[in-house]
Order: C-alpha cells, then sequence, then structure tokens
C-alpha cells in the first residue's frame, strides 16, 4: 500500500489558518490527480484543494474544521485502481433503464465531473442555511456546478406560501410561542472580520469628524452626461468613482491622510489606492482598486464592478485583495444616515458615505431644497491630528460641490 499524505499549503504570507468548508469528494471514493477533493475558506478567499496523485480518497479532516497551514488533511491510497479498470462493479439497475429509454444509442452521454451537483461556496451557504439537498438541485453552471442563482431558485420553490388569514381571532397561547434557538460556527471570513474590528477598536487612537455635501451640481453632472458616458465607456459614471477620484486627489496632496504605521515608522505613499467595502453573503470585504490618482472614471467603475461580481460570487484570488492605503465604505446604499466608520488595519483612515436626503440648507440667506450627504472620516489620531482630519473632508466636500475642479484636476 502506498498513502500520500495530503496537508493544507502555504496559501499567502498573512494566512496561518483555514477552514475546511466543503469536502468535494466522498471518503472511500477514487480521486484522480489534480481534482479538487475540498474547499479551504481564509479570511479573505475560498480556494478548492487539488489531489497530489490518483487513488482512493481517506478523509481526515471534517468539515467546519480549523486546520493550521501544514495539518493532514487527507490521505490517498494510489494502490487503488481507477473504477473503470478490473473493480469496476456492474450499472445501476437506474442507470440501465436509462439507457433502455434513451432516444439515441449513438449518442455519447454527458460526461460528469467532480463539479457536477457540487455548489459553490455561495451557494452552499444558502442551502445548508434553507436546509435544502445538494442532490435535489439541478446544477446549471459548468459541469453542472449549483450556482448561487440554482441555490435562489431552490430557495424560492421551497419556500412556504402564503395562506389567506381566517376571519376568526385564534386563541393565543405560549405554547405556539417559539423558544428554540440555534448554535451556529462562525466563519472563518465573519471571525476574522471580528477580530480584525476589535484590534482596530483597542489598538488605535480612532476619532471621527463629519461634513455634509452637497450633491446639487455633482448630480446635475451625472444627468448631462449619462447617456453619452454609457455610449463611449458602456457603464454609468456612478457617484463611487466621483468620490474616489476627489479622495484620490486629496489624498495626493495630504500625504498623513494615506500614511500608515510600521513599529516606530510612519510609511507614506506616493500612490493611493482605495479599498472599497463590499457587502457579501460571508462578510463585508475590501479589496483595493490601484492607483485611483490615474485612473479615469470609467476605469475606476469597471474595476468597483470587476471586484464587486468577484467578491459576491467567491472568487477573489489573495492578490486582489492585499494592499490598499484609504478605504471608502457607502453605508447609503443601506439607508444609513450617519455612522462612525472603523479604520481598516493597517490603514489609517476611512471615509463613509450614507445616503442622499433632500433636506432645506440656507443658501445666500435663502432656504432651499437641495440633496446633501453627511460624510464622515475615521482617522488614527496617531498619525492624523484633528486639523488635518478636518481640512481632508472640507478639501473633499469643495471639489464635490464644484465637480469642474475635479474633472480638471484642480
Amino acid at each position: 500500500m502506498s498513502i500520500i499524505e495530503m496537508k493544507v499549503p502555504t496559501i499567502g504570507e498573512s494566512v496561518t489558518e483555514v477552514t475546511l468548508s466543503q469536502w468535494l469528494i466522498k471518503d472511500g471514493d477514487y480521486v484522480k490527480i489534480d481534482e479538487p477533493i475540498c474547499e479551504f475558506e481564509s479570511d479573505k478567499a475560498t480556494l478548492e484543494f487539488p489531489a497530489e496523485a490518483s487513488g482512493k480518497l481517506i478523509h481526515v479532516a471534517a468539515e467546519e474544521d480549523d486546520l493550521e497551514i501544514g495539518a493532514l488533511v487527507a490521505r490517498i491510497d494510489t494502490s487503488v485502481a481507477a473504477p473503470s479498470g478490473g473493480e469496476t462493479s456492474a450499472p445501476a439497475p437506474e442507470e440501465m433503464a436509462k439507457a433502455a429509454v434513451s432516444p439515441s444509442t449513438t449518442a455519447e452521454p454527458a460526461k460528469e465531473t467532480y463539479a457536477s451537483g457540487h455548489p459553490s461556496p455561495a451557494a452552499a451557504k444558502i442551502m445548508r442555511e434553507k436546509g435544502i439537498d445538494p442532490s435535489s438541485v439541478s446544477g446549471s453552471g459548468k459541469d453542472g456546478r449549483i450556482t448561487k442563482e440554482d441555490a435562489d431558485k431552490a430557495t424560492s420553490k421551497t419556500a412556504p406560501q402564503a395562506q389567506t388569514p381566517t376571519p376568526s381571532m385564534p386563541t393565543i397561547s405560549s405554547e405556539s410561542f417559539s423558544r428554540n434557538t440555534e448554535r451556529k460556527k462562525m466563519s472563518r471570513m465573519r471571525r476574522t472580520i471580528a477580530s480584525r474590528l476589535v484590534s482596530a477598536k483597542n489598538n488605535t487612537a480612532m476619532l471621527t469628524t463629519f461634513n455634509e455635501v452637497d450633491l446639487s451640481e455633482v448630480m446635475k453632472l451625472r444627468k448631462r452626461v449619462q447617456e453619452r458616458f454609457i455610449e463611449k465607456h458602456g457603464i454609468k459614471l456612478g457617484f463611487m468613482s466621483l468620490f474616489a477620484k476627489a479622495c484620490a486627489q486629496t489624498l495626493m496632496e495630504m500625504p498623513s491622510v494615506n500614511a500608515m504605521i510600521d513599529g516606530d515608522h510612519l510609511i507614506y505613499h506616493d500612490y493611493a489606492d482605495i479599498s472599497f467595502a463590499i457587502s457579501t453573503p460571508t462578510g463585508l470585504v475590501v479589496p483595493p482598486v490601484h492607483n485611483c490618482e490615474s485612473l479615469d472614471f470609467h476605469e475606476i467603475e469597471y474595476k468597483i464592478k470587476e471586484l464587486a461580481g468577484k467578491a459576491r460570487g467567491g472568487t477573489l484570488t489573495l492578490d486582489e485583495m492585499k494592499g490598499g492605503t484609504f478605504t471608502i465604505t457607502n453605508g447609503g446604499v443601506f439607508g444609513s444616515m450617519m455612522s462612525t466608520p472603523i479604520i481598516n488595519e493597517p490603514q489609517s483612515a476611512i471615509l463613509g458615505m450614507h445616503n442622499i436626503i433632500q433636506r432645506p440648507v440656507a443658501i445666500d440667506g435663502e432656504v432651499v431644497i437641495r440633496p446633501m450627504m453627511y460624510v464622515a472620516l475615521s482617522y488614527d489620531h496617531r498619525v492624523i491630528d484633528g486639523s488635518s482630519s478636518v481640512t481632508f473632508l472640507v478639501k473633499v466636500k469643495k471639489l464635490l460641490e464644484d465637480p469642474t475642479n475635479l474633472l480638471l484636476g484642480l
């Protein structure tokens, strides 16, 4: 007997532990070399773990186990021959029946792979939460893989139908009240988020300063050029690229807001790699868009759209998660009016955007209705002085209230 041990590989410099989120090959099944046997969830991404040899797979770790780099995951018995050899069992009666009623005897049957019937990480999470058996869901993804959309459809099918309420008032009894609880292990990403938020709160001298921005001119600009912008670039001009460019331009003028602490030293950057907070089914991720100070508006829009799609599909790579000198988070998309965002370590500042509300404001002695947004800058007071934080927000405010200066780089 020849046994190959499968151990957790080195994934990245900052990754010391992973969670085995799900097995893709059952215990005792035959696995081919390079065929993914399981999925790992790190604090940054979900990764597939390929087999190093062909043979019988023997599980060692269990799903939801936390494993350090180098920990034993499984063993492969390479002395076991492939099922297509002499040990191949007779076809099941169901398969023989399907073959008998096949409309064509010459058609080549569809090939099944390890992906057939296996859900993606996002789909697996939805089905676990809704109690849906993956074997009951038909996969529409590549090689029959179950996608997030397949899981959503299955959820809607199994959702209970709303019943028309009866006119009679039911008798209320305490026995009908639910008192159930559920204990569920936090995902690797959720635990990492929790750890980093507590670290940022405890290890930085964090303060927040606020201002408000009149977005009248920005909204007029978008309305005036949107049609031509889409026609030329194939994407909408959104608020995020305008805020990113305003922040990037100001960061270049105020390097202290773009700096970070490293021991007894401060590291300054001559570029603005802005991280954007993206909400996903498994938690918040903040991948950066590099060199925002040098990109055009449509290039930033494309990059944000690409990163958001990958984040929600669970396909962000570790390289795409690295870096960032400043962060923007937009709670306004969820209806937030005001918040104090937490710094994304090791960065020193984060800008919080909020919802746009039509409010009365006094301009030149008259009360007018304007689309207003509160903005918040949380910053590490060890790196950024209070006057610098206020000045930063004022500069960003002026650029957005007169976007001509932003477009001309003034």
